[in-house]
């Protein structure tokens, strides 16, 4: 009988974060929850435990703590679990690189944002390796898509994941460990659920949103079929072509500075 395999999921307390969960349970996956509230993460790993009768354990960690990527690597090996899906979920909007004058907090958002990302495939991806099966799904956005006047610092972090899984998934090829980045567009989740961020959602238009159920079934497909890049939801994939195009980009860079 093969071993039960385990999916580490970063972010894992609330927003995608709780449907990867749910949809890797409902696949027979063992989970690993990490993120920073532990009350939370206990409560969804008891219901997924219990909705799907596999094992859960939950790790507090922060990971725009340089620490943090190897504690969890510790952890991981005093409890004898090997990780076979990896989901890099963690986030957060960010501050504004010039309105936000305290350095240290412009190096936690990109420690959270893009060096945890590339730390965590460093050292979870070669057990992948050796054992000729593995999953990555790097959580982007269409935000790291396009260049646009917001901030300086979200979408360009988005981007270096989005680059760094093309990579993965190019340099993995054909050995059993795919690796694909998951760009959503507007999603309904509680990462909206306050502040500036709650006002535009409710200044948009309900058609631009998508559930968080979609987004995610859209990353855990691409995975499995190889695809590097997935951009979730109907809407978002017919746009992509278009940020991608050298008549349009120039365009939308000429439009953001208006």
């Amino acid at each position: 009988m093969s071993k039960t395999k385990t999916a580490l999921i970063t972010g894992a307390s609330a927003g995608l974060g709780v449907i990867f969960a749910d949809r890797l349970a409902a696949q027979g996956y063992n989970l690993v929850l990490v993120a920073r509230r532990k009350e939370k993460l206990a409560k969804v790993a008891a219901e997924t435990a219990s909705k799907h009768n596999v094992q859960t354990h939950i790790l507090e960690a922060d990971l725009s703590d340089p620490t943090a990527p190897e504690a969890i690597q510790s952890a991981l090996a005093q409890m004898q679990i090997d990780i076979d899906y990896l989901v890099n979920n963690a986030g957060s909007a960010g501050p504004d690189l010039f309105a936000e004058r305290d350095w240290p907090t412009q190096q936690q958002f990109l420690e959270l944002m893009m060096i945890s990302v590339a730390h965590m495939c460093h050292l979870f991806v070669p057990p992948m390796l050796e054992r000729n099966f593995g999953r990555i799904i790097n959580v982007a956005s269409v935000a790291g898509r396009i260049s646009r006047p917001a901030g300086c610092n979200y979408g360009p972090a988005k981007a270096y994941v989005i680059a760094l899984s093309e990579e993965l998934s190019m340099t993995l090829k054909g050995t059993g460990v795919n690796a694909s980045a998951l760009c959503p567009g507007f999603t309904h989740t509680d990462f909206h659920a306050a502040g500036e961020l709650k006002e535009m959602k409710a200044s948009m238009p309900t058609w631009m949103w998508y559930p968080a159920e979609v987004v995610v079934d859209d990353g855990v497909r691409a995975v499995e079929k190889g695809k590097a890049i997935a951009i979730s939801g109907r809407l978002y994939r017919w746009l992509d072509p278009i940020f991608q195009s050298v008549w349009t980009r120039p365009l939308l860079r000429i439009r953001g500075r208006d």
